[in-house]
């Protein structure tokens, strides 16, 4: 009889196009992939992959047996998640996260997630939203919670919710009550996120005029900084209002009232669909009922 382990295995081996990254990908070692690998083969009395240095690529036979080991797997996967007990799901899940992520979600995803998949273990990645799609498409990761959502093929998208920007400082700058223009808010250094993101290029591009051209933008790939800074009085943040939400409630920082509109932060949960993603979507629902719970309260 054909091994679950195996089969899985299998379309690991041939997704990744390595048994090194097979078996990073099922925390085991490679001469246990290649034992798995060849048990299968073994019991079907085919050759499924063929190797060069670099690759390993399915031949005619693995090709049409990767079809139905998908199936196999997607099939089990539905059986498990209609039937069985969601609690008893184990495994690792590699999770991307944004850092507006990590300062608004990150802290309730990981409790719920404690407390209804106990034996799910996460395995966290911080980093910008450029970085988690190339870890995500390159399977280093399993679900990316960051700006999108992403247009790529055999990837699924969930929105989590928009991020509002705003302007925000200490109210040691006496910014007053406003409305405050962009020539105001240039007076100030401007802090925002940092370079080589979107949200950086599109403050940016606020400033890029020519009567402008002093203006200083102090990018920070950490938020933290960035809101140390502002309560500091070090300049203006630019940054979604959700993170700083008890700082502007104890008046550490004002929320400036301005005509300048920075566009709102749309976050989606991305991962790349495949039949064994069932842990992966279910996480993935969690971040979205969550984030829009959040969203409503802030609303209110």
């Amino acid at each position: 009889m054909v091994d679950f382990k195996n089969l899985e295995t299998f379309i690991w081996v041939v997704t990744l196009g390595s048994f090194r990254g097979a078996a990073n990908k099922l925390n085991t070692t490679q001469p246990a992939i290649s034992q798995r690998i060849a048990q299968l083969e073994g019991e079907l009395g085919v050759q499924l992959l063929q190797r060069d240095r670099r690759k390993v690529f399915p031949t005619s036979e693995g090709r049409e047996m990767l079809l139905y080991a998908e199936k196999l797997i997607g099939l089990r996967s539905e059986m498990i998640a209609a039937v069985g007990d969601p609690s008893a799901m184990r495994g690792v899940l590699r999770l991307g996260v944004s850092e507006t992520i990590v300062h608004t979600l990150l802290s309730r995803l990981i409790k719920s997630v404690d407390n209804l998949y106990p034996s799910l273990s996460i395995e966290i990645e911080v980093d910008i939203s450029r970085n988690l799609r190339s870890r995500l498409l390159a399977q280093e990761i399993d679900l990316a919670l960051l700006l999108g959502p992403l247009a790529e093929p055999d990837i699924e998208n969930l929105i989590l919710r928009d991020y509002p920007n705003g302007f925000l400082a200490s109210p040691a700058l006496k910014l007053g009550k406003g409305p405050l223009s962009l020539h105001d808010l240039a007076r100030h250094p401007i802090i925002t996120f940092g370079r080589r993101t979107q949200p950086y290029e599109t403050v940016k591009s606020l400033f890029n005029r020519p009567d402008m051209q002093n203006t200083k933008i102090h990018a920070s790939a950490s938020l933290a900084t960035t809101v140390h800074m502002a309560l500091e009085g070090l300049g203006i943040a630019v940054i979604p209002t959700a993170i700083v939400e008890k700082e502007i409630a104890s008046r550490k920082l004002q929320l400036l009232n301005t005509s300048v509109r920075v566009p709102s932060l749309t976050f989606s949960a991305s991962w790349l669909a495949r039949p064994s993603a069932i842990a992966v979507k279910l996480v993935a629902e969690l971040a979205v009922k969550l984030a829009q719970r959040s969203g409503a309260d802030s609303d209110d």
